[in-house]
Formats: structure tokens, sequence, C-alpha cells
């Protein structure tokens, strides 16, 4: 399990999760709410992504072992 906080997928992940919660924080300060959603859509979209990948990988090495 400590190999899947180490990976650079999750790392990737974390990064722009963090980077989207900062851009939404960033547009609420200043008030802009084009701003704001567009960090929100990223924070969905940054975990989205990497369930997606982490399925594919899982999947992939799955059908490698049957071969």
């Amino acid at each position: 399990m400590k190999n899947k906080f180490l990976s650079r997928k999750f790392l990737i992940a974390v990064a722009a999760f963090l980077a989207s919660v900062g851009t939404s924080i960033t547009g609420l300060s200043i008030e802009n709410e084009t701003i704001t959603i567009i960090g929100a859509v990223c924070t969905i979209l940054s975990t989205g992504i990497y369930a997606f990948a982490e399925a594919y990988v899982d999947g992939r090495r799955c059908f490698a072992e049957m071969e």
C-alpha cells in the first residue's frame, strides 16, 4: 500500500487536486465565480482521471496475468 502513495500517478493527482482547490479558493477570495467554477470542475476531473487511470492499469495487469 505504501507504494500506491508514492506512485507518480498518485502524486500528480494530489498535486492537481491541490492546485484545483487553490484555484477555487482564489476565485472565492476575489469574488470571481468563473474561476471558482473552473477550480471545482478541475478538482472533480483530477479525481476522476486518477480513478480511470488506476482502473485501466489494474485491468491491463489482470489481462496480462490471464495470458
